[in-house]
């Protein structure tokens, strides 16, 4: 076949083929069998944060003490339909459903939308990203509402970064979460040493708190696989307690308690409280923490089985438990500052007190998981600084440990804990992080049943009012506790919603620029296969953020210095709005420019719960599928009909029975072919139930195909350059002042302390060329 290339302004030639995705991989049973055991010891992990809050409810309920009866009934009442309404009718049947591929979170949510609308904020997707196994999606028919939404949102710049903010303000409060819940949860448990012993002080107790938050922080590097198996345990056990105590009290107490199953005691509650009634429901809505973890630990256990297990064990246990101690309040008005360990019987006063205690540590770990889970998420999004992320098991890929967050969450919930005077802050700053959270996720669920379920109208206008209805109530009661320690993870999220946008801002800033001042392929093309320089033996592995084009790095990189190697290949590592990559599809290939330029790109794609880590096979993988394109190439340009496969922007379609890959096995899965002319760019694809034969032209097409597979060897054993940018961002001297601020300070700044590229890429400092160069936004 005659040698002819055409080339668009990109200068990519053949298409970016997913050379493994045609290959099948069996079913690993044993993974399978790992998968399972993990999810029943994390049961522990789901359930713990929402378990742990009848200690500390009644008191943030009523930290003035109890009026009378009627007004236990009223908070009682509230408490039960508050669990009923959110966790088990919103959260558990609803919202558990939104979850994308068994992930649950608010950038799961927002990676679901990414894939149903272009609102992506940073334009690096590629068709070919689309046609991912793990890339689902729903279409719409051109008149439909959801139709009409996503052309609405796409067309709207600034909805795509409003949609983006909230993502991150629900982000920043489940951090917030993170600090808060270990320091409420911890010091309710051990508050009940004070109970018993009622001449201790109130800085031991917060002493005591203080040491087992350390010690709890410290542990978390040797991640919790030795230890998970206690979780699962420890909460049932503690279920079972709380729901038993609760049913003691009954019994003991009287059954007239029961009478707060009726909401009309909620109506006498407001009308007798007044705004006091009103300003409690910021203790009430402690009753429902928790439900977020819930959900963004989902990874860890089937939906079907948190559905089951919350309907039959939590949700009873906790209705149970909160009757129980109301019973008891009902006739112990003065106790609602120690109602749970008052209500105790006295024989297992300290049993108890022991599983409380271990309880509080394993809510603390669901927190802290779900904040290790989201910031992963985040990094994927391009929203958080680089910052170190190690799996802490060798067996279960879901278990990550980040050190910098770790501490930084240790240092403010020691802080929290040790400042406030009492719990009663803690719980007003708590309250007003989990109803901001539980805000965001029902905005999300809106668009989420638009866009992804397609429900009707009607449906989505009742999920809408019902969950604002009683949220917006929470959060207008919180509102006035801001000074009562509710400012707390205001300022928090608040200082993590600015690095959060800032870091996107700069990146997105940098794309763009990337984007636009691409090396023209006619310029690479006038320099003439030597590109102007001396070709060296070796291979030169240029990063770039681009998908698509020569990026702006490789020229600045050969007009400063007189040789290149042999061998170019364009490396970008990216992620997508999709929880995983299968290994078999991760790599993407394609040529630039003619043959005997030997410039490749390799395109490798991430989702957010993959981690790029250290793999000595990584750079071998990457030239197998090199190998593998080669050969792929010279089989198509044997194709002896010409008239079956075109190069000059006509489109044509064909197929084959087989391909050979690497390893020399049969591969019976459809390839992609893509054409570029300097006009258009056309498909060749394989169409799934022809059947023509790729027949070879001859000897010289086998030949070319050994020689430039010998060639990229030989480049290979003369040694590998790992090419980065050292890149400056600064904002241009027209900016105003605001983005001057958040580009050249606070962006710099975190630039500054994150982790390197070359350290996430893990390049060995031996082989690393920094190309610097400044970019003005």
């Amino acid at each position: 076949m005659a040698s002819r290339v055409d080339t668009d302004e990109d200068g990519d030639k053949g298409s970016m083929w997913d050379l493994d995705q045609t290959i099948d991989q069996p079913m690993d049973e044993e993974a399978g069998r790992l998968r399972n055991m993990y999810r029943e010891k994390s049961l522990g992990v789901v359930y713990g944060d929402l378990g742990t809050s009848p200690l500390y409810v009644f008191y943030n309920t009523f930290p003035n003490g109890v009026k009378d009866e009627d007004e236990v009934l009223g908070a009682l009442s509230l408490i039960i339909y508050s669990l009923t309404l959110v966790p088990l009718l919103k959260y558990v049947f609803v919202v558990l459903r939104a979850n994308d591929n068994g992930q649950g979170g608010t950038f799961a949510l927002y990676s679901l939308l990414c894939r149903h609308a272009k609102i992506k904020t940073i334009p690096n997707q590629h068709r070919t990203d689309e046609e991912l196994t793990t890339y689902s999606r729903s279409t719409f028919h051109e008149r439909s509402f959801a139709a009409k939404t996503k052309r609405w949102l796409e067309e709207r710049e600034s909805w795509k970064s409003a949609i983006l903010i909230l993502v991150l303000a629900g982000t920043c409060m489940v951090i917030g979460d993170g600090i808060l819940t270990p320091a409420i949860s911890v010091l309710s448990a051990v508050g009940g040493i004070k109970v018993n012993q009622p001449n201790m002080s109130s800085g031991v107790v917060v002493l005591v708190a203080v040491v087992i938050l350390i010690g709890f922080f410290s542990m978390q590097h040797y991640g919790t696989d030795r230890v998970s198996w206690l979780f699962a345990p420890i909460v049932l056990l503690w279920f079972l307690l709380i729901g038993g105590i609760g049913i003691f009290n009954i019994w003991k107490h009287g059954i007239r308690v029961l009478k707060a199953f009726s909401p009309v005691y909620i109506y006498h509650y407001f009308r007798r409280g007044g705004k006091h009634g009103w300003t409690s429901l910021g203790g009430i809505m402690l009753s429902i923490t928790g439900t977020e973890a819930l959900f963004a630990d989902l990874a860890h256990f089937p939906v079907s089985a948190v559905q089951l297990a919350f309907t039959l064990v939590v949700f009873p246990c906790l209705l149970l438990a909160y009757s129980g101690q109301a019973a008891y309040l009902m006739n112990n008005l003065t106790h609602s500052k120690d109602a749970f360990y008052r209500s105790i019987p006295e024989r297992i006063y300290w049993p108890v007190f022991v599983v409380a205690t271990a309880a509080a540590i394993v809510a603390s770990q669901a927190t802290i998981t779900a904040t290790f889970s989201i910031i992963k998420q985040a990094l994927a999004h391009g929203c958080f600084p680089r910052v170190k992320v190690i799996y802490t098991s060798k067996k279960f890929a879901g278990q990550i440990y980040i050190p910098d967050i770790n501490w930084i969450l240790m240092i403010l919930c020691i802080a929290v804990t040790a400042g406030f005077e009492n719990q009663n802050q803690i719980g007003n700053a708590y309250g007003t992080a989990v109803v901001i959270v539980m805000l965001v996720t029902t905005f999300l669920m809106i668009l989420i049943m638009i866009l992804v379920w397609r429900c009707h109208w009607i449906l989505v206008l009742a999920f809408t009012s019902l969950s604002l209805i009683v949220e917006f109530s929470y959060f207008f009661s919180v509102i006035f506790k801001v000074n009562q320690g509710g400012w707390v993870p205001l300022v928090i999220a608040g200082a993590f919603l600015i690095i959060m946008y800032v870091w996107h801002y700069g990146t997105v800033k940098r794309y763009e620029f990337e984007m636009h001042s691409k090396v023209s392929m006619a310029w690479i093309l006038g320099l003439g296969p030597s590109l102007g320089l001396v070709r060296v033996p070796g291979i030169g592995l240029v990063y770039t953020e681009l998908a698509s084009g020569v990026p702006p790095i490789f020229s600045h990189f050969i007009t400063n210095l007189p040789a290149i190697h042999s061998v170019v290949v364009f490396v970008c590592v990216k992620y997508l709005p999709v929880y995983t990559v299968p290994e078999e599809e991760r790599f993407l290939v394609k040529r630039i420019g003619p043959k005997n330029y030997h410039i490749f790109r390799c395109v490798a794609r991430y989702g957010y719960k993959d981690l790029h880590k250290k793999d000595d096979e990584f750079e071998k993988k990457l030239f197998d599928n090199l190998s593998l394109f080669v050969k792929l190439e010279s089989m198509m340009e044997g194709c002896s009909d010409s008239d079956e496969y075109s190069i000059t922007g006509h489109q044509t379609e064909w197929s084959r029975d087989g391909l050979l890959n690497g390893t020399g096995s049969t591969v019976s899965s459809n390839v992609e072919l893509t054409i570029n002319s300097i006009d258009s760019i056309v498909q060749v694809r394989s169409p799934p139930h022809a059947n023509i034969t790729v027949r070879s032209s001859g000897h010289v097409s086998s030949q070319n195909e050994v020689d430039e597979l010998e060639f990229l060897n030989s480049c290979r054993d003369a040694g590998v350059v790992h090419i980065l940018g050292n890149t400056v961002v600064m904002a241009r001297r027209d900016s105003n002042f605001f983005k001057k601020v958040a580009v050249d300070y606070i962006y710099a700044f975190l630039r500054k302390i994150c982790r390197e590229n070359s350290v996430i890429f893990n390049v060995p400092h031996e082989s690393l060329l920094n190309v610097g160069q400044i970019f003005y936004v």
